[in-house]
This record gives structure tokens, sequence and C-alpha cells, in this order.
């Protein structure tokens, strides 16, 4: 019976859906096609009818979106909330059952995600949002998208599955043309913090694909909520040495899939995580949890590459009980290898009481 009624629920929903769709289509007044004296439809009614399609394909989906014009102060859809006088995103999570690895807790990938859907979640709630990933008007009226330059992930503890927390995310200045973004993970019953990120982000256009500068009308756009509030503070951020072929761990022919890529078209910056672990033993993965990870990005992966990942662990390893590991992705090709994202990692030990930390 349980069966039955969530498939009529279903087919009822999505009848409805189509109903109103089809309500709105029309009420829509449509222009008549010009017609030649012969009786035949002409070139420019033509147009003008794949015109009319576009622009109702447009209004749907902007309909099915639900993309807010103006600044939001809470989104019951999400379980969202703009606080600190008008800043800050604040979103309540729940950890899924498909974020979670064997072990039950949510996958480094599953946070990273996380903190990416906050990110954009955060300029849907502002109004900013335009057309594209995360960029706004101003942003899209200039063929611009944002990519992130840098990031730093420290994890104290990992939530299990079921878990819900509170996610908040602000953002600020980085110099005088780039971004910062800063997320907090806690746990919503205790309030203790499980995981704290920075990064910072510059804008590339879309057609060139090269770097730019922040237009005045995007900085007068998202300025205003910019804070001064970090959450890891780098002092001398650790410059990340590069690798070689003699590194103790590679793993070669890894290959971007169609589901990689995402609105901008190029592989998702928490793909690139995955391949980097790729080349560490299953041993060591299996006896040891990542607790810092820091990521800096090079450059752009196409579809079409063919991608090695390579680890080194440090010589003078197991300081105060972690490792530290440095890793490389990099496109192989005929003349030479270049660089998509260089990496530094810190793991320690799994224990049973790290997966559920005593309060």
């Amino acid at each position: 019976m349980a069966a039955s009624f969530v498939s009529y629920h279903a087919c009822y929903s999505i009848s409805y859906s189509l109903a109103k769709q089809s309500q709105y289509l029309s009420k829509s007044k449509l222009p008549k096609p010009e017609s030649s004296r012969n009786g035949c439809g002409s070139t420019g009614a033509k147009i003008n009818a794949v015109a009319v399609t576009e622009t109702l394909d447009t209004k749907v989906m902007q309909t099915r979106q639900n993309i807010p014009t103006f600044k939001q102060f809470a989104d019951p859809h999400r379980q969202a909330l703009i606080i600190d006088n008008g800043v800050t995103y604040r979103q309540t999570v729940v950890i899924r059952s498909y974020e979670v690895g064997p072990d039950k807790t949510a996958t480094l990938e599953s946070i990273l995600n996380l903190l990416q859907e906050t990110a954009l979640n955060h300029v849907w709630m502002s109004g900013l949002l335009g057309d594209g990933f995360g960029a706004t008007h101003g942003m899209a009226r200039n063929n611009l998208m944002w990519v992130v330059s840098r990031m730093k992930l420290q994890v104290d503890h990992y939530p299990i599955w079921g878990e819900v927390l509170t996610l908040d995310t602000w953002v600020g200045a980085s110099g005088k043309h780039g971004m910062r973004r800063d997320w907090e993970l806690r746990s919503q019953a205790t309030g203790v913090v499980f995981a704290r990120a920075t990064s910072t982000w510059v804008m590339m256009n879309q057609k060139t694909r090269h770097l730019s500068k922040m237009p005045d009308e995007v900085r007068a756009e998202i300025s205003p909520w910019f804070i001064e509030k970090r959450t890891i503070i780098e002092d001398t951020p650790e410059k990340i040495k590069k690798l070689d072929d003699t590194a103790k761990h590679a793993t070669s022919s890894l290959k971007p899939k169609r589901s990689d890529l995402d609105m901008n078209h190029h592989v998702n910056n928490v793909k690139y995580v995955g391949w980097l672990l790729e080349a560490m033993p299953d041993k060591f993965m299996d006896e040891h949890q990542l607790c810092d990870i820091t990521l800096e990005y090079r450059r752009e992966c196409g579809s079409s590459d063919i991608i090695q990942s390579l680890s080194e662990p440090d010589e003078d390893n197991s300081i105060n009980g972690t490792l530290k590991y440095t890793h490389i992705l990099q496109t192989k090709g005929e003349l030479r290898n270049e660089e998509i994202v260089r990496g530094r990692t810190t793991w320690k030990k799994k224990h049973s009481n790290t997966q559920f930390p005593k309060y």
C-alpha cells in the first residue's frame, strides 16, 4: 500500500506540475507568425517562433527555480537564515546515507560539496544570483564566473550518518580583485565545531578562459556583504612544493567523465580532491583520517585530458602523532605535463572514539 501511495502521489505531483506549466503557457501571449502570399510561413516567422519558444523556456525555468530578485532573510525550503546583521548565511543540514563511507561518517568529498552548496545558497538568498554558477547579475553581463584559487579545510570530527549540523558561511575581500569565503560546520545539538574552511576566489572570463579583474559594478554588488571575520588565520600560507615522476605513490590514466562537469563546463573542484587521494595506499587510508588539507588550483581540467595523481610523504613524518603528505594532479602530455592542482594533507590515526567525540 505504501508503494502504491508513493506512486500515486508522484504521478499526481507530476501531472499537477505539467498542468500548471501548460496553464502558464496558455496565458502567455504569442505573436502570430507572418505568412507569405502563397500561404507558407516565411523565414522570419520561423525565427520568430524559435525566439518565442526560447523566451517561454526561460520564463518556465525561472518559475521553476524561483530565484529571489531581492534579499531574503529566511528560506524555509533549505532551513536557512541570514544572520550577523544580514551578511552571514546559516543552514541546517543533515548527513544523508549517500554522503557517508563504510565507517558511517561523512566523506571528505561530501563535506566539500556541502561547503559549495551553502556558498551558492548564500548568493541565492542575497538576491544577486544571475545566470550562472554563483555569478551575480554584473558578472553575467560581463561573461564572468567564479573560480577557486586556494582552499584550506580543517576537520576535527567527521559527522555521522543522520547527524544534524549547522553550517555558517560568509565572505570578505581578498586583495583588490578577489574574494575570500569562510565556513564553520558544527553540531546543532552541542555547538561543537566539527570543521572549518577558508578559500580564495577570483574571476574568469567564460569565453576567453582567462582570469579577469573585478569590474566596479560587481564590486558594488558584493562588497556590502564583506566582513573581516575569519575562521582560519594563516599569517604566512605554507608553500606547496612541486612533485615529479619520482614521487613515492602515483596513479595514472585518470580521465574526466561527463558527470564530472559542472554548470560552467569544467571539472568541479571537489572532484580534484578524490583524484588527489587516488594515489594514496589503501592500507594507509583504512588506518588514517584526514584532518587538514590545503589546495592550490593552477589550471582547468579539460574533458579530454589524461590525469596523473602523485603523492609523497614528508621525510620527517609523524610529528605530534600526525603524518603529512604532498600531492599533485597534472595532465599527461606528449611534450610536457601541466599542473592542475597542488595539495598538502595532514593525517592522524583512526580511533574508535574519533568518530563519536565526547561532548
